[in-house]
């Protein structure tokens, strides 16, 4: 898949609760045939929309037909916790639905996404709705998101693979807490459950494809909310990309390319590929 540079993100401010969330909007050349409103990770407090992760993304998927709606949202840091990202999100996702669907897009083929934090800002904006008896995304797309506070073990085997990455590369238990008590600006254990996905009652949850790396310390996050939708009865189709480590969509190369055919094909047919 060729990243073209003809294909631009256009700015977009998006008046939200915190102030103007900036957006970026990626059009394909055509009509297009679904939309995704994509959130970049970073460990809630990196990333932004010139990372790979969000602009390479965005731009692939628009090359390939595909309306793109990244959001820049606000990073924890300092004064700034949940849930102001995830109100940044919900702003996006309920501007870029509009978007979408203004452009033709039809209402089952718009669809929210994100990687790795950004996978635990979408999954958590969802169960928001769900809470708020909104309107809930058709489907969703999730790259190895990170849904735990502890992280579930992977398989044996996988764990295998995660003890021969460097030791800053393995995403220790120590290292995924801090990142979350940084997001939440406290005790992970006391937050929201939207802010720590993994542990909410999914009942309500849409369709989803969740993409792992193959050699990732979070992997286990992301296979055991494969695991709860699929308990419940929920569509899911979950994907390893071989050859990867976490954060791989941050990457262009070859592995980068396979993935992102993948989601074109999950974005025009889902949620059948699900069931």
């Amino acid at each position: 898949m060729t990243i073209e540079d003809t294909v631009l993100g256009h700015p977009q401010a998006v008046p939200g609760p915190h102030g103007d969330v900036d957006l970026r909007v990626y059009r394909p050349a055509g009509t297009p045939d679904a939309a995704l409103v994509w959130v970049h990770g970073g460990g809630f407090a990196a990333g932004d929309l010139d990372m790979p992760e969000s602009d390479a993304v965005a731009r692939a998927l628009a090359c390939a037909g595909v309306l793109v709606v990244a959001v820049g949202y606000r990073l924890a840091g300092p004064g700034t916790f949940y849930p102001v990202p995830s109100d940044d999100v919900l702003t996006a996702w309920r501007w870029g639905l509009e978007h979408a669907l203004g452009a033709g897009v039809a209402r089952d083929r718009v669809q929210l996404g994100g990687a790795s934090a950004g996978g635990n800002l979408v999954a958590g904006a969802v169960l928001r709705l769900l809470a708020a008896g909104e309107p809930v995304p058709a489907a969703v797309f999730l790259a190895y998101p990170t849904l735990h506070a502890v992280p579930p073990l992977a398989s044996p085997v996988a764990d295998a693979a995660v003890q021969r990455l460097p030791e800053d590369e393995r995403w220790p238990v120590p290292t995924v807490e801090a990142m979350y008590r940084g997001f939440v600006g406290g005790d992970p254990a006391t937050a929201p459950a939207a802010a720590v996905p993994g542990t909410a009652d999914l009942t309500g949850f849409p369709p989803a494809f969740v993409l792992t790396s193959e050699v990732d310390g979070l992997r286990g996050s992301a296979d055991e909310f494969v695991r709860r939708l699929a308990a419940q009865g929920t569509s899911v189709l979950s994907v390893c990309e071989p050859g990867t480590e976490h954060g791989h969509l941050n990457r262009p190369g070859p592995e980068f390319d396979a993935s992102l055919r993948r989601v074109v094909t999950w974005l025009r047919n889902a949620p059948e590929l699900a069931g």
